[in-house]
């Protein structure tokens, strides 16, 4: 038997794994940078290098901080590069911006009838980010896949946060199952190593976020140009 034929639930990460991380993500990292530093343009320039994003090209280094920090980390490096604000105060500007960046966000494929797809073949389904849960429920609302999801858990929801396990633990107490029934699919280490450390059964990393091949090789069972391979390797839920 298959790794992937012993799985009865997906976990997903979000940003850079059923939204486009560049397409979606680089245009708020500006904005978030041009919010730290209260318009100063060169010190936004510094605060994204920090973050590890290339002001110029756009580009985010793999799991650097804009890639795979949660809102309280990129806040709390932005304040130690300089950004004029409390951690705290960064955090709430920065909790307000990506809520509202959900309704610019764009998916990776038709995430509504890609969750329908799973949901019909017996898959329980969740989503875990180091975004906030408000932001996680907009943006599944504004694709149409809400109604598909039997979990949902930010950086916010009180079950710790990535790479450490309490998301995909908190998964499997929402739908009863075990972590060796729980496949985990992100973009980034912070995402596949959560998983390893719960002890799941099968580890997906995809291409549309921030990591490469080779940055994600060793922590992942597949590695998937993006979440739509899914539909092919997973045919249908173990019983």
């Amino acid at each position: 038997m298959t790794k992937a034929a012993q799985i009865s639930g997906i976990l997903f990460d979000k940003d850079g794994t059923l939204l486009d991380y560049a397409r979606s993500w680089v245009p708020v990292n500006y904005e978030l940078a041009r919010i730290a530093a209260r318009g100063d343009e060169t010190l936004a320039r510094t605060l994204l290098v920090a973050g590890g994003m290339d002001p110029d090209s756009g580009h985010v280094a793999p799991d650097s901080l804009l890639a795979a920090g949660n809102t309280v980390e990129i806040a709390e490096g932005m304040v130690a590069a300089g950004a004029p604000f409390t951690r705290e105060g960064l955090t709430e500007l920065f909790d307000g911006l990506f809520a509202t960046s959900a309704a610019l966000a764009v998916a990776v494929t038709d995430l509504a009838d890609f969750f329908k797809t799973l949901h019909a073949r017996g898959y329980r389904l969740g989503v875990a980010s180091s975004d906030n849960e408000a932001s996680i429920r907009a943006t599944a609302e504004r694709f149409g896949f809400a109604d598909y999801l039997h979990y949902v858990a930010g950086y916010d929801s009180g079950f710790g946060t990535k790479p450490e396990p309490g998301m995909v633990l908190g998964f499997c107490a929402a739908t009863g199952l075990e972590p060796h029934q729980v496949a985990v699919v992100g973009d980034n280490n912070h995402d596949l190593h959560m998983g390893r450390s719960a002890g799941v059964g099968l580890t997906v990393a995809v291409l549309t976020g921030t990591g490469s091949r080779e940055s994600l090789a060793a922590a992942s069972d597949f590695c998937l140009d993006d979440i739509t391979g899914l539909v092919a390797l997973m045919p249908a839920a173990a019983g």
